[in-house]
């Protein structure tokens, strides 16, 4: 289907429907319908897909020429021109591939502008992309690709080809010889996506850098020296900081870029890792800038003088917080979350007994110990928020490890802030690590602001489209999918209780199981995905359980998620950074069912879980089930509505399916208080920095505890 007339160029050629789309539209191949099906039942149909969580149910239609906009028509003469270019590279052997690609490099370093030189490029890295990968960039991945090269996010469903799409502005901004960074959410995938598309980067002349945690400073030197350099978020920001303290403690600190090659750094003694921020590509990129960007990035420095005392306090006050009632003796902010010793509570503290080290710690500070005792007795479970393994350091020491809220895996080398670390350890029993305070501190938001060119990849980021622009400057664009979707909505059930749901969830898998599909069933926490495998036991359905407990076998799990009866049970970890492919015989007898048991704080979490059926046009449906006691309903109307309608819940039998608005209500109240927090966070981290650029320290070392 040709442009508009008014905007069509009589030297383009002609587009397939899969690349024609406007930018904002849904995610989906621009299709055209007559008015004659628009009748009334079919638009009520239309508006409730529309609500719900799935991208790929919206049916608005984008033909007008009104809604073509002048981005996507200056994109698409860029894929014409790359088309263009296609049969000419295919009759080239490799080594004139790759002396286009050295040209390609001394024109970019002489000055010429990259825009000028991506039709060039990314015919290149499409051309070396099937040579070397047997994998060619669709159209919809290069239109993808000129995007994140605009500095856009870009919105690609699942199994679209995020990995190979990255490879073209990767590559188009290394030609400069700044470097070009890809951060993504965990060592396992940056490793995986580096060495999956290192052949088509070598094909071209390019060299491949990857940063793992264990790195030491010489392997990190080398992966930064690269011309593309993998690695995630948070080692780019400890790399950043190290490198500041580094120069600092040889006063060597350079005004605004750091490691330029312009300090006169001798070969001899400690040097820094970077060599600057030139471009960074972020994947996962809802996950990593908006919600991790609460959670700052800190290097430590240990404090010894009050050591033994405040080890001794922490386990005092592990030991008695549990004594302590609500309303009684403390009480509960409901916007802040914040917990308050009442008059009676503090005389409660000053009553208990203290050992010699306890009671010399000033009484203040003993209520906020307290305090925060009493959050982490309540709030933070184990095996939903924390697990307990033995350490990596010393096998014979357990340790808390976080469990990441967002994608259910093991957040290894983080911990809680402002004491909350320590006083789950005190409450598991375990050892008590050191509390520290700041030697540098830098935010996840302004990380990626201090790269010049910024842009990111992820299959949910519609939602939070005004957040992304705002903070980092970056449109959400949402890119076509290669397939129509045959993805299909089953209408979401409500019960009263927890209880209630998973049996109606396992009575459902046993359903589709009988016929063959593979079922993938998402929870929210490590316990819920525990407790609903044991229904399944009591059903003799085979499964596998995949959360944060058996990281290692992730890989396997997932590559036979989508095997003929197949059932797969799994915390959010399932719908990051992994592909299930179908069987063969699954396609025909309608693929893969996907049941979600419970909102997440964010809707994107939702719509993760959801794009892990429907892949690539396959068939596929998916079912939310929620109860009246799910937490999102806590955290969006508050704890008094909450046990109303918990209350109301245990009274109830049966299902009650008309009330699945009103937990849409309150996610969409919690995602809302989450972006004030992001914004006051980001308010303060603003006006903090300018004040101590005002009186000459730096922002990022100079940091109060």
């Amino acid at each position: 289907m040709p442009l508009p007339e008014e905007e069509s160029d009589p030297s383009l050629p002609e587009l397939s429907e899969a690349v024609e789309i406007d930018p904002l539209a849904p995610n989906e191949p621009l299709t055209i319908s007559g008015e004659e099906n628009e009748t009334p039942a079919n638009a009520t149909q239309q508006a409730v897909a529309r609500r719900s969580s799935d991208p790929s149910a919206q049916k608005k239609k984008w033909a007008k020429a009104s809604n073509w906009r002048p981005r996507m028509v200056r994109w698409q003469k860029q894929l014409a021109r790359v088309n263009a270019l296609e049969n000419t590279l295919k009759s080239e052997d490799d080594a004139s591939l790759r002396k286009r690609s050295l040209a390609l490099r001394y024109r970019a370093m002489a000055g010429e502008k990259l825009r000028d030189l991506l039709p060039e490029a990314y015919a290149l890295c499409r051309e070396a992309g099937r040579r070397s990968l047997s994998m060619r960039h669709y159209d919809v991945q290069i239109l993808g690709g000129i995007a994140l090269f605009e500095g856009h996010i870009t919105e690609m469903q699942t199994g679209e080809g995020k990995t190979l799409t990255a490879t073209l502005p990767l590559y188009l901004h290394s030609l400069v010889g700044k470097g070009a960074h890809l951060a993504t959410v965990n060592d396992y995938l940056a490793k995986r996506d580096a060495e999956w598309m290192t052949p088509l980067f070598e094909m071209l002349g390019v060299s491949v850098g990857i940063i793992q945690t264990e790195d030491d400073q010489g392997s990190r030197r080398k992966s930064y020296a690269a011309a593309i350099t993998y690695g995630t978020a948070k080692e780019f920001g400890f790399d950043f900081l190290r490198d500041r303290l580094l120069l600092r403690a040889q006063n060597r600190m350079q005004t605004e870029m750091l490691g330029t090659g312009d300090g006169g750094f001798s070969g001899s003694g400690d040097q820094v890792v970077m060599r600057g921020m030139h471009f960074c590509l972020v994947d996962e990129a809802d996950s990593i800038l908006i919600d991790e960007a609460r959670t700052p990035l800190i290097i430590g420095s240990i404090e010894d003088t009050v050591r033994d005392q405040i080890i001794e306090t922490y386990k005092w006050a592990a030991e008695h917080a549990p004594s302590f009632e609500l309303d009684q003796h403390f009480e509960i902010d409901d916007e802040t979350k914040r917990y308050e010793l009442t008059a009676r509570g503090r005389s409660m503290v000053r009553a208990l007994p203290k050992s010699d080290l306890v009671r010399t710690m000033g009484l203040v500070d003993l209520y906020e110990y307290i305090e925060r005792s009493i959050k982490t007795n309540r709030e933070f479970l184990l095996d939903r928020q924390y697990v307990i393994r033995p350490s990596e350091k010393d096998p014979n020491v357990d340790e808390i490890v976080i469990v990441d809220e967002f994608t259910g895996r093991l957040a290894e080398g983080r911990k809680w802030r402002d004491g909350i670390h320590q006083s789950i350890e005190a409450k598991e029993g375990v050892e008590i690590s050191v509390p520290t305070g700041q030697a540098a501190r830098i935010t996840v938001q302004d990380l990626f602001l201090r790269y010049p060119h910024l842009a990111g990849m992820t299959g949910t980021a519609a939602t939070s489209a005004g957040e992304l622009r705002k903070i980092y400057r970056t449109p959400v664009v949402r890119v076509p999918t290669n397939r129509p979707p045959q993805r299909v909505q089953l209408p979401s059930r409500v019960f009263g209780t927890l209880q209630s749901k998973f049996e109606a969830i396992a009575k459902e898998v046993a359903e589709v199981h009988a016929t063959g599909r593979p079922v993938l069933i998402g929870t929210r926490s490590i316990d819920k995905s525990v407790l609903l495998s044991r229904l399944l036991e009591d059903l003799n359905i085979e499964h596998e359980v995949l959360n944060a407990n058996n990281v290692e076998r992730e890989a396997d799990i997932v590559a036979q998620a989508g095997g003929q009866g197949k059932v797969t049970v799994a915390t959010n970890m399932a719908g990051r950074g992994t592909d299930i492919k179908l069987a063969d015989e699954v396609e025909s007898i309608g693929g893969m069912h996907v049941i979600c048991t419970e909102l997440h704080d964010a809707a994107r979490i939702d719509r993760q879980l959801i794009g892990r059926c429907g892949r690539q046009g396959d068939r596929g449906s998916y079912r939310q089930y929620l109860s009246l006691d799910d937490d999102i309903l806590k955290g969006g109307f508050g704890a008094i509505k909450y046990e109303k309608l918990k209350k109301r819940g245990e009274a109830t039998s049966g299902s009650v399916d008309r009330l699945a608005a009103m937990f849409h209500r309150a996610q969409r109240k919690v995602e809302r208080r989450h972006f004030r927090d992001r914004m006051v966070l980001m308010h303060h981290e603003k006006e903090r920095k300018k004040m101590q650029r005002e009186i000459g320290q730096d922002p990022y070392l100079d940091t109060p505890d």
